[in-house]
């Protein structure tokens, strides 16, 4: 129900034109207002602090259609900051999480590279395993240069840097890694879904080029991927939990990074030379997608942690391990 309501936002008010409108500097205002005034924003809050309770598995999908639409708001970032804030009341405005960030010996606070950190007005930050909420408009916001990128660098004064508060802080760069899966999952199946209807509508010497058998390769090894990636995510957001663990989230973010660089490259290949080009929405996606693979860590990052993981384990039956704690 929850996942039917916010899709049928997303297709309304999140549209190409409204994406690119804030990408260039427009206002979230409208969009993030349908999602807040409908309750969607606690959606993982107790119900005694009037969410809907919701665990991991029941908000995967959505977490999935927030990047199926290419969402220009922090608004997996908002809900999940619900969770991992738990008894903490969350601050009204656009909430993004910062994986890891670093206090410098002159107090000031510095976080790299931050997801929708040019419009968030808070940031649920960790730092050393401390839990900490910031300030992101007390902050001086660094652009990438990207064109388009909502993604700042951010950087607070000794004053304006804000005090821990209880939790976890290193919950939150597993949080923000599953989050980013999820989103993976979701562009490479609207990446997909775009390359073969255009190779079933392009016609080239008489037929549809998705008749040839070259770009029906192409596409059968896209679709394993997007398959794999979106079974891969989903290992992060188990039933009962309400917030990722570590394993199985770094398998998450791993394979799903990993996919990135084949689907993202086949899908501008088929689609030749429109595909690169700013006016066709595919760039809307797969921007994205190598943001969202170097987030809170590339492939590389997190398969290291599954590595350790499993040499450091002293069961007799290492994939016995790994099976319990990603399932």
């Amino acid at each position: 129900m929850f996942t039917e309501a916010i899709e049928a936002i997303l297709a309304d008010q999140c549209t190409p034109a409204a994406i690119r409108a804030i990408e260039s500097g427009g206002s979230p205002a409208e969009l993030w207002k349908s999602l807040a005034e409908n309750g969607f924003l606690e959606l993982m809050a107790s119900e005694d602090a009037g969410g809907a309770g919701l665990d991991l598995e029941a908000i995967f999908p959505i977490f999935v259609a927030f990047g199926r639409h290419a969402a220009p708001v922090p608004a997996a970032q908002s809900i999940a900051a619900r969770a991992l804030l738990r008894d903490v009341a969350a601050p009204e405005g656009m909430v993004t999480l910062v994986g890891h960030a670093i206090r410098k010996a002159d107090g000031s606070i510095s976080a790299a590279n931050v997801a929708f950190g040019s419009i968030a007005d808070f940031a649920l930050a960790n730092i050393d395993g401390q839990l900490v909420l910031l300030d992101c408009r007390k902050a001086e916001r660094i652009a990438t240069g990207v064109r388009g990128s909502l993604v700042a660098s951010l950087r607070w004064t000794q004053e304006a840097a804000g005090t821990p508060i209880v939790g976890n802080g290193n919950e939150v760069a597993v949080f923000s890694a599953a989050l980013h899966a999820a989103a993976m999952a979701g562009a490479m199946e609207r990446m997909f879904s775009m390359t073969l209807g255009y190779c079933n509508d392009r016609v080239q010497f008489g037929k549809a080029i998705g008749k040839f058998q070259a770009i029906q390769h192409q596409l059968s090894v896209m679709a394993e991927h997007v398959a794999c990636a979106g079974v891969a995510a989903e290992l992060a957001f188990k039933a009962g939990s309400t917030i990722p663990a570590l394993l199985a989230t770094a398998t998450a973010k791993s394979r799903t990074s990993t996919s990135v660089p084949l689907v993202a490259s086949t899908a501008h290949a088929l689609h030749g030379a429109i595909g690169v080009t700013e006016e066709y929405d595919l760039q809307l996606y797969s921007r994205r997608l190598h943001e969202w693979r170097m987030a809170d860590g590339s492939e590389v990052y997190w398969n290291r942690i599954v590595g350790e993981a499993l040499l450091g384990h002293t069961a007799s039956s290492v994939l016995q391990f790994a099976m319990e704690e990603i399932l």
